[in-house]
C-alpha cells in the first residue's frame, strides 16, 4: 500500500499507539489501514443413487491453478453471510442447484492470508454447468477423483476428510467439523 485510501496521501508502515503490529499508517490523516486475511467460501456439492456417491468438481478456467480442479469456492463478498457467499459461488462457477448443508470444514491458510471455508450440500439435479471462471464441471466417484490434479491443498484435504468420515459414517459415526491449518506449499506442477 502507498496511499491512503481515505486523503490520497501517502502512508508508512508503522506500529500505531495501542497496537502491535505493524500498520500503514496515513502520514495526513492519521487514519490505520488494517490488512485482514481474505474468506474463500465454498461447497462441497454431493449427489448420491442407488448407493454410488458423486462430488461436483469443477476445472478452473482462471489463474492461479487454470486447468486444475476444484470444489466451487471463491472469495466472500461484503453484505453477505458464508452460507449466502457458499450459494453464490456454487452457482456462479458450476451452475449447479443446491440444498446448503453444515460447515464441514474451516482451513487457516496462513502463507496467503485466507481462511477457506467449505460447506456441505446436495445437489436438487444434474442440471449444471460451467460458468465464467471454469472450464467444465463433473462428476466424480471417490475413485475418479483426479487427485494429482487438484488446484489447493485445501480442497485436497477437505475431499480426504470427507471419504474418511464417510467411512466412519458407515460404521456408526457422523460427518464431523474440521479445522486444520494448512501449512504445506502448492506443488507447482502443470496442469494438462
Amino acid at each position: 500500500m502507498k496511499f491512503c485510501s481515505e486523503c490520497a496521501h501517502p502512508v508508512e508502515l508503522m506500529v500505531p499507539a495501542g497496537d502491535n503490529r505493524p500498520r500503514y499508517v496515513c502520514v495526513n490523516c492519521s487514519a490505520i489501514h488494517y490488512q485482514n486475511p481474505k474468506m474463500v467460501i465454498g461447497t462441497l456439492p454431493l449427489w448420491e443413487r442407488d448407493g454410488e456417491l458423486q462430488v461436483l468438481l469443477c476445472k478452473r478456467a482462471i489463474e492461479p491453478r487454470r486447468g486444475f480442479w476444484t470444489l466451487p469456492a471463491g472469495f466472500m463478498e461484503n453484505n453477505e453471510t458464508t452460507a449466502e457467499a457458499a450459494q453464490r459461488e456454487t452457482e456462479e462457477e458450476a451452475g449447479a442447484n443446491i440444498d446448503l448443508g453444515k460447515l464441514f470444514t474451516l482451513l487457516n491458510v496462513p502463507r496467503v492470508h485466507q481462511v477457506h471455508m467449505f460447506y456441505m450440500a446436495t445437489l436438487r439435479d444434474l442440471d449444471f454447468a460451467p460458468g465464467e471462471e471454469s472450464l467444465d464441471v463433473k462428476m466424480f466417484t471417490e475413485a475418479e477423483i483426479p487427485w494429482d490434479d487438484l488446484a489447493f491443498p485445501t480442497i485436497r484435504t477437505t475431499l480426504e476428510l470427507f471419504f474418511a468420515d464417510r467411512v466412519n459414517m458407515r460404521e456408526g459415526g457422523s460427518y464431523g467439523f474440521h479445522t486444520l491449518d494448512i501449512t504445506q506449499p502448492m506443488r507447482q506442477s502443470v496442469a494438462t
